[in-house]
């Protein structure tokens, strides 16, 4: 062939195809976006608790007028606390109901592809079964926590925004909620809750998920009844309350862990100010966790391999 004729003709369609880089599947990001379309309560719970939350915040400013007057003859520190009051309890009940989304999701992950089937279609993919547990997993430890992060920050504007306009309605001032509540420090606090929470609960969501993939019925009995019928069984026997400490400490203890300050004997005392990320990272609570959160998760990818319709 001369140069004339190379320069003249075009390259084959097969040879093209085959000089074009091939564009990945991206199977786990995929598996993502399916686990997110199939439960849309990982963002639709969170909202309307946050909807609901900013009603009952509507609701109770018609009551502003009467409280002003008790919040101007507050020292300082009390003041603070008062006002910060809806900013912080709008965040509590917004991560107690994004806590509970996440249960009884990792309950439902394995069990409800079983119960309607779908399993025998989403083997026959070229999806591996670790894939599979890993996007699972990735919605109780990264995207419920990136859900509830955004949701209480839209919550707390909007009621920053309600806040500046009725302030100086009732006679204080507007600058009262940028000195006595510091938002933006608050974020950051709440983005490092958010994050050793995560990493916290692991193996709460790992036995969880377990529990969805072997219970054929009942998911909710078998993955809360054993763990209280030891603890009373211990207590029963033995008089001691170990098991029961174990749980509790496992349900709240990241909070005491990743702030200075830690517990004292009523429950967890926080100094918002003073996040202590060296304590929470040496824990030696935060690595037992972990460490049995990555067998549980292996086991449910084995069980997975074999489990079949129910």
């Amino acid at each position: 062939m001369s140069p004339l004729d190379a320069i003249s003709d075009p390259i084959a369609p097969s040879e093209a195809a085959a000089l074009r880089p091939r564009s990945r599947t991206r199977p786990l990001y995929w598996s993502v976006r399916r686990e997110l379309w199939e439960n849309r309560s990982i963002y639709i719970a969170p909202t309307a608790v946050g909807a609901v939350v900013l009603l009952g915040v509507l609701v109770g400013s018609i009551n502003l007028h009467r409280a002003a007057h008790l919040v101007t003859t507050l020292d300082a520190s009390k003041r603070a606390i008062a006002i910060a009051a809806p900013f912080e309890g709008a965040a509590a009940i917004i991560l107690l109901a994004s806590f509970i989304v996440a249960f009884f999701y990792c309950l439902g992950a394995l069990q409800g592809e079983r119960r309607d089937r779908s399993i025998l279609f989403w083997k026959s993919l070229p999806v591996s079964d670790l894939t599979t547990v890993l996007a699972k997993a990735a919605l109780p430890l990264v995207v419920l926590p990136a859900v509830t992060f955004l949701v209480i920050v839209v919550t707390q504007l909007i009621i920053l925004a309600a806040s500046l306009a009725i302030l100086p309605s009732i006679g204080l001032p507007a600058t009262a909620l940028w000195t006595q509540f510091p938002i933006l420090n608050s974020w950051l606090d709440l983005a490092y809750i958010l994050i050793c929470l995560a990493l916290w609960h692991a193996p709460i969501w790992g036995w969880l998920m377990l529990v969805s993939g072997w219970a054929r019925r009942a998911t909710f009995l078998w993955a809360v009844g054993p763990p209280l019928a030891i603890a009373i069984f211990e207590r029963l026997a033995f008089g001691t309350a170990h098991v029961d400490a174990l749980l509790r400490y496992r349900l709240t203890g990241a909070l005491s862990e990743a702030f200075a300050g830690g517990t004292d004997g009523k429950g967890v005392s926080i100094n918002a100010g003073h996040i202590d990320p060296i304590r929470f990272l040496s824990s030696p609570g935060l690595w037992l966790g972990l460490i049995v959160a990555a067998a549980l998760f292996a086991a449910v990818v084995w069980q997975r391999r074999y489990r079949t319709p129910i």
